[in-house]
């Protein structure tokens, strides 16, 4: 499945949870749901998985986790928080060059309407061609 086909169904799940349970949750119960509903459309979903840091010859496991990878290819990073903020954007672009991902999703519940909680975002130093 291409990156953008992914990312189009992990917006249509988003927007099923958001109009489902509204803003004002815990990230974690967004993260259940999410994973819920990409899972009944038949795609893989791995919730926290862990993202080691590589400096040079050493793996540090220190302890950062994504919220969600999907079919091994799209970062999902959720928030609940009144705004986003570059903050928020450095940390998804962070998981993104560490493993080595193109695409990531940063997603913010805490908004009335989804579409004004969604960041898009591409890591420009790796890009496989054949994925989009």
């Amino acid at each position: 499945m291409l990156l953008n086909q992914i990312s189009q169904r992990v917006l249509q799940g988003a927007i099923e949870v958001h109009r489902s349970l509204g803003p004002g949750l815990l990230e974690s119960a967004y993260r259940e749901c999410l994973a819920y509903e990409l899972g009944k459309m038949g795609l893989f979903v791995e919730r926290e998985k862990p993202m080691p840091i590589i400096y040079k010859e050493v793996k540090l496991d220190h302890g950062y986790r994504m919220d969600l990878l999907v079919e091994k290819k799209v970062v999902i990073e959720l928030k609940t928080v009144e705004e986003l903020t570059d903050v928020h954007l450095a940390q998804t672009l962070t998981y993104l060059k560490l493993g080595h991902f193109h695409l990531g999703l940063l997603i913010n519940f805490h908004v009335t309407l989804l579409k004004n909680g969604v960041r898009r975002v591409v890591n420009p130093i790796f890009k496989p061609s054949d994925q989009l």
